[in-house]
Order: structure tokens, then sequence, then C-alpha cells
């Protein structure tokens, strides 16, 4: 071993036997060292090895072993083999590596170990060290505010108008939409982090995160490891001692910090060279005239983009409410203020971004939340407001007897929701004026494709005609097989790939459907479009492609847009078309809404729900799969495989983010078609693949080319494989409940026995209790409650969805109260004045109209 090599062994040992130790008292989570124990072995690997010696089977147990995917009495022995060897004990009692692969009967077998029968065993771990501290010292330090200048400039000026913002800046801030300092005010923190409370520098200790007030009495430069990485070390003292700072790849630092300045410092504590020392840890100079951004305050954490820091963001953010908040103007009355108990538009502002305590950052983003939630409730409401004033519907005077004729028909009976939801669609189409605009929502399997239909025969039977547009081509398809096959009963003259027509009783002529996609070849796409133009087609079924130049249906009375909030406003209105009479408008939906929530989200239209299931529905079964029975889990999924079945595999990402510690489609696509499934046919599935890609790959599938389908939540919806019998949901954690039952309703379609595994490497008691309510629960409307009261992060409609409800940026569908308080609030104004035009209206109708555009902007892109 050389010079470097001795002198670094017990830099390493001395690191490696506290990371131990700690590792022990924290319960075997991997969270002793920063980055993990992987980094650290990574970083000492070499030295690691030659410590070892001449004991590859030590060394593959010791060093090859990934800790992470170990279980937690795993991790526990491979902790004891490395006290065991570096305290010289030989290696006498290895431990079991990772699980192979092992054949399961049923998923109940994968739930046989829970985590508590991973759980360390009673007693310490060998050599570890029981810690005995006092308790540790804090103060609160002094709150500054910002102090918005006396001459404002104009917040609908660029950004580039905040001081330090440089033209590369404003291309990045472009990337978070943010184009004008109004913007850039509104671009709320996700989260607050408390760096206000000051810790005695006596009281720091490894693996704790602290923030520290004092002198730097010290800074120095350095040249560290064999590429030589510039780093930065000071020493800060306050009057209880002193401790090491050091900043790796900053070495400027050294020139740019001076001896005697006042600091705030904010970082974790770490043991370096036998010292306490904080690392990278993120600091202030305090001035007289400079207050602390990044430490010693309730510090603001933002989003980011590509090249811009944390700490650049806050010093930006800081300037423009110094010197552009003051031109704020606060659009609520007084009055209105007063009877909501809201706080003034500048003081939510400043507290939203740099607040005293917790409870003024809540404040300050209710009171934004509020301003946002009512510029929606002013759009929705308005809306529906001149709609009934001046839409001209056509009243549809149907025939009962055909509906009839089709409902006693069939080889089953509707359920008694279906038909409740049939009366109240046909109520609306047979008044007329206002055209009907009814959302009718109903989980997976409901039956809303059988209501729907009972609607187009209404029309159909009246002479005119209908359109039903699904976002996907196989959901199309899906539907235009659906309705093919509830046709199946009655006599069918014409029975084409795109065309289908049957004699229905009391009908006097052939009903008729056709398919229209972009996937519809030549010939069969004219034969479509001229029987729509005719007046032929009954229905015609289609997706974007029913909305472009070339499609004609002269006689529609009723547009039906399947997952509406997968489409925008100005596709849903680009169906209905532009003519003197608006068609009958009905938007399907198979994700639960609370009722709590359909009036605020859903205020301009009416509400339909199937919330009963046809008899005879499979129950799937559904498990919570712990971490440490992966390799069995997938072994199960081969079983089904083996026996002729197919199987999903959701991911949360497309690709791997250094943000998040979650599994991504691309690279588990890879590792399982690779490693775990290499003679079995793997596909791959995500939202960044082109349109016509996605429906091959969904095509693929269904038709059993397939055998596995890795994806993303892009499967939530349409895709439809009777043949798939399990969904096994990787990060289980990172969806909504309401999510994970769509998932879930992705299989379990056929008459195969189906399974759904959730899978989640997080052990905390709040996931385990949601994981736990979709085990025991099978009703999508109740599971959505359940994750409405749980405040569960995100939005019903998952992450990647588009519509009018997802542009609310800084309120969330959880923030019931101010929307019920909104509601209540735009109704007052639209009562009385309708069009804001009144001068008093004039801000609120201006907020309005800026979150319209910011909508039909996020639509357009």
């Amino acid at each position: 071993m050389d010079a470097d090599r001795r002198e670094n062994q017990p830099l390493w040992r001395d690191a490696l036997g506290k990371i131990l130790a700690l590792e022990g008292h924290k319960g075997f989570a991997d969270s002793a060292v920063s980055g993990g124990i992987r980094r650290f072995m990574d970083r000492w690997e070499t030295e690691l090895r030659e410590f070892l010696g001449d004991d590859p089977a030590r060394a593959a147990r010791l060093i090859d072993q990934p800790y992470r995917e170990l279980s937690p009495d795993q991790r526990r022995q491979w902790v004891a083999g490395w006290q065991q060897a570096l305290s010289g004990i030989p290696d006498e009692t290895p431990f079991a590596g990772a699980e192979p692969p092992q054949p399961v009967s049923t998923p109940d077998d994968l739930v046989a170990a829970t985590p508590a029968d991973h759980a360390p065993s009673a007693g310490p771990p060998l050599f570890s060290v029981e810690e005995t501290r006092s308790p540790v010292r804090t103060r609160r330090r002094a709150y500054v505010a910002p102090r918005p200048a006396s001459n404002p400039g104009d917040p609908d000026d660029s950004v580039s108008k905040v001081r330090r913002m440089d033209a590369k800046t404003v291309q990045r801030f472009e990337a978070l939409e943010v184009q004008t300092v109004r913007d850039l005010l509104y671009m709320l923190p996700r989260r607050h982090d408390n760096r206000a409370d000051i810790t005695a520098i006596a009281d720091v200790f490894p693996g704790g995160t602290f923030t520290l007030e004092g002198e730097l009495v010290d800074v120095r430069s350095a040249n560290v490891g064999q590429r030589k990485l510039q780093l930065a070390e000071g020493v800060l003292r306050d009057d209880s001692g002193a401790v090491e700072l050091q900043w790796f790849g900053q070495g400027y630092l050294a020139r740019s910090l001076r001896v005697g300045s006042r600091m705030v410092v904010h970082g974790k504590a770490e043991t370096y060279r036998g010292r306490v020392t904080l690392s990278s840890p993120e600091y202030d100079v305090v001035t007289p005239n400079q207050p602390p951004l990044n430490a010693g305050r309730i510090t603001p954490v933002y989003r980011l983009t590509k090249g811009m820091t944390a700490r650049n963001l806050r010093s930006l953010t800081w300037q423009a409410i110094v010197r552009f908040l003051a031109a704020i103007e606060d659009p609520l009355p007084e009055n209105m203020l007063r009877r909501t108990g809201l706080v003034a538009l500048p003081e939510a502002i400043s507290n939203a971004h740099y607040p005293s305590d917790f409870a003024a950052a809540d404040r300050g983003r209710r009171r934004l939340a509020f301003d946002e939630i009512l510029a929606f409730q002013l759009a929705i409401l308005g809306r529906r407001h001149h709609r009934e004033r001046d839409a001209v519907g056509t009243p549809v005077k149907y025939h009962q007897a055909v509906v009839d004729g089709l409902l006693t028909n069939l080889p089953f009976n509707p359920t008694a929701a279906q038909l409740r939801c049939i009366a109240e669609i046909l109520a609306d189409m047979a008044r007329g004026t206002p055209p009907m605009s009814r959302l009718l929502q109903g989980e997976v399997g409901s039956g809303k494709t059988l209501v729907a239909l009972a609607a187009v025969l209404a029309a159909a039977s009246a002479h005119r005609q209908s359109a039903l547009m699904a976002p996907t081509e196989v959901l199309a398809e899906q539907h235009f097989a659906t309705v093919c096959r509830l046709l199946d009963t009655f006599d069918q003259p014409l029975q084409q790939p795109n065309v289908t027509s049957a004699y229905l009783p009391q009908m006097p002529r052939p009903f008729t459907v056709g398919l229209l996609t972009g996937s519809t070849r030549a010939a069969p796409r004219r034969e479509v479009l001229r029987m729509a133009s005719e007046g032929h087609l009954d229905l015609l079924v289609g997706t974007h492609a029913l909305i472009q130049d070339g499609v004609e249906l002269p006689d529609l009375a009723l547009a039906i847009t399947d997952e509406q909030h997968r489409f925008g406003v100005a596709q849903r209105t680009a169906l209905r078309g532009n003519g003197p009479e608006q068609p009958h408008a009905l938007m399907m939906s198979a994700t639960p809404i609370p009722r709590t929530l359909q009036l605020t989200l859903y205020g301009d239209l009416d509400v339909s729900t199937i919330d009963q299931l046809p008899p005879g529905r499979q129950e799937i079964m559904t498990r919570v799969v712990p971490e440490g029975k992966r390799h069995a889990a997938y072994g199960f999924v081969r079983q089904q495989v083996n026996a002729g079945r197919q199987a999903f595999i959701i991911c949360p990402l497309v690709e791997e983010s250094d943000n998040l510690d979650v599994r991504a489609a691309v690279a588990e696509h890879k590792r399982l078609s690779g490693e775990v499934f290499p003679d079995l046919r793997v596909g791959l599935l995500h939202g960044r693949l082109s349109s016509r890609d996605k429906d091959k790959v969904m095509r693929q599938f269904r038709d059993g080319e397939l055998d596995i389908l890795v994806a993303t939540a892009v499967v939530e919806v349409g895709i439809d494989v009777p043949n798939a019998t399990v969904m096994l949901i990787d990060g289980a954690d990172r969806f909504g409940l309401s999510q994970l039952h769509q998932f879930r309703g992705r299989v379990g379609r056929g008459e195969h026995r189906s399974y759904c595994l959730l899978m989640s490497e997080s052990e905390s008691e709040r996931t385990q209790e949601r994981l736990s309510a979709l085990e025991s629960t099978r009703d999508g409307f109740k599971l959505a409650e359940i994750d409405l009261q749980m405040r569960h992060e995100g939005d019903i409609f998952g992450t990647s969805q588009s519509g009018d409800q997802t542009m609310l940026r800084i309120a969330n569908v959880f923030d019931q109260d101010l929307m019920a308080l909104a509601r209540q609030e735009a109704a007052l104004i639209i009562d009385a004045d309708p069009d804001l035009a009144d001068s008093k209206h004039s801000g609120i109708a201006a907020a309005r109209d800026r979150f319209l555009t910011r909508v039909q902007q996020h639509i357009s892109d």
C-alpha cells in the first residue's frame, strides 16, 4: 500500500466505523450518510478491497452487495459483517444476499413477510455506540421582512426588469412559464424550510441538520482528490465553540468570503478527518442592508430548471418584492376581505415567499389560492350564464320505444344507476334550450358506453346524428367495438371494419355506426366521410380526426367526449361546431370525483353519476407487497405469463430523476427486459412517445404480441386487454388513490382471476394507511373521498392530464373551504354583474382574464 493509501486508511476506517454505528442507531434505513451507503462504498472502493485482502467471497458480500436492495434484516447482517472486519474478527458468519426469484402460488404469499418480519432482532447491533447528548440549545433569529420601494416599477413589465437579471436567466424563466414580474411574484415556493432556529455550535453533532450563526474566523482554499477539485474551507465561531465549513468545488468562495464577516449557515453535519464539519452548507453574509435569504429564516424552496440555482432564485424573488410589490393593486374590495377573513394582496405575496413563520406563509398562500379559485369560478359561472342566456339548442323529439327496444333486448339488465342517468340525459335533450352540458361519470366497468348509446339512439330516432370523440385511437376502437357488441343481439345487414349497422325494434331503418381515426385507410375514410355528410351515419366514433377539416355531420344533435379532462376547452368546443344551433354535449369520465368537489370543479355542468357496478363483476385481488418480496412478485408475474396471461408494470416516471428516488419506466424496461425477463416479450409505453407509437404499442399488447407492458400513467385509461391479469404498480405511494384504482381497473376485464400488486419503498405510516385503503376498498367514489380526507399531495386527476382543473397552480382540489368560499363570492358577483362591466369589478375582471389567458396558452401548447 503506497504512502497516500496508508495516510487515507485511518480516514475511511474512522468514517466507516461511525457510519455503521449510526446506521444501526437509525434502524438500518440507509440514512446514516448523505447519498446512501452505496455512495460511500463507491468513493473508497479501492481502499476497501485492499483492506479485505485476498478474500473474494467476503468482498462480494460486503462491497458488491447493493445495500439499498437488502431487507432490513440483511442490512443488519451486512453492518455486522463490516464491524467484524474492522475489528479483525474472522469471517465465520456469512449472511444471505438478496433473495432469488422464487415460485409463488398467490399474491398472499407475497405478503407473508411483512416489514415487521424484517425488523432487527432485539438488542443493540454489534459494536454499536449509544449516544447521550444534552438538549440542543436554539434561539429564533429575528425576522426581517422585505421593504417595498416607495417608487415601484410596473409588475406587468418583463421579468428582465428585475435587478441582477441577465439574458440567460430570462430564458431559463421562460421554461418555468415566467415572463413578467407579476409571473415571478406568483411563482410560489414548493414549500418552506425552517432555518430560523439558530443552534449553538457546541451542540452540533454528526448526522443532524443545523442553522448556525457566528463570525468567520478563517477561510482558505485547497485541492482534493486525484482531479484536484477545489475546496473552500472555513471556520465559523460563536460564543460556544467553532465548527469547520467545507464547500466542495467552490474554491472561489475562499476569495469572496472575508474573515471577520458575520455569517448564517445551514447544512448537515458530518465527520471529516475526525472533526465535525458542515459540508457545502447554504450561507448568507449578513450586513445591516442585506438580511439573510438562504439561512436564518423560514426559507422558501422553489422548483428549479436547468442552470438555475436556489440561491439565485431567492435573490431574484426578493428583489422583485422589494422593487415591484407596492405597485400590485388589490382587486378585492374591503368588505369582501372582511367577509372572508383574508389578508391584503401585497401582504399575502410577501408572506407567501418570505414569511415570519409558517402560519404567515399559510395565510399568504390561502389568499393567493382564493384569488385563483375565484378567477376559475368567475370563468365557469360566467360561461354557464352566457350559455343559458345566449346558446340556442334544438329539442330532440325522440321515440322512447326505440330506446326501450335496446334496453329490453340486451342479454343483461341495466343497473338502476344507468337507467337514472339515461333519464336525466334524455330530459335535457328533450328540453332543447339551453343545450345540454352534462358530465357522465362512472368508474371503469360501470357501463357508461351503454348510457351514451341510449342517448345516441334517442337522437337517431329523431333523425339526428351523434359523434363520440376519444383521446386515443385504441380507446376509439374500443368504443366502436363495444357499440357493435351491444348491437350483436339485433340483425346486422352491414358489417365492415369501419361501419356497422343493425335493425332495432321500433326503428324503421337500420341504425349505422362509423369509425374514423388517423389510421383509417383512404378508401374506408372516404366512405365514412361520405356517409356522415349525407346523414347516413347515426353515430361517428373517432379521435381528434372528428374535428379536422372535411368531417361533416349536418344533423349533429349530440357531441360526446370520453375522458373529457384529456381534451382542452377548444377541442371540446370544436366538436360542437359553430352553427347557430349548438348540439347537446355529454362528457364522460372514469375518474371518480368526490361529491364535495363536483359543484366546484364542474360548476358549468350538470353531473350524472353511475354509482354502482353491474352484478357479476369480478373482484380484483389487491395486495400491498413489501420491498423485500420484489423478486417473489416478479416470480408471480412470470407464473401468470407462463399460464398464458399478460401483465402491466407501472412506473411513476418516464426517466430517472436526480430529485426523486423512484423507479422510471425507461430504466425499468431496460432492466426487466435484460435481467429479470430476458426470455419474455416486454414492451414500453409512456407519454413522450408519439401518438402513432403509443397506439402501436397498445395494439401489440392488446393483440397478445407482448407479454409484459412497462408503462407510466398513460395506461390509466384507454386500453382494454381481457387477457391481462396482473397490475404491478411500482412506487404506488407516488399516485393518488383514484389513480391507483384506475390502474387496477385495467385488469379483471376477462374470465381469468386478476391481481393488483402495490409496491412502495416508503415505510411511512401514512403511505401504509393509504395503500391499505385500496387493498380493502373497491368503491372508486369512497376511495376518492378517502384520498381527499388524507389530503394526498397532487390532484385527483394525476400529474399528466390536461383540462381546466389542472390550471390551478397555487390552489389544489383539497382547498375545499376556499373553493366553497370562492364559489359563493363568484356567484354574488355574477348575479350582480355577469359581464364584470362595473368599474368596481375591473381588477377582478383583469385577474379573471389573466387566468383565462394562461389556461388558453396551456391548452395551445
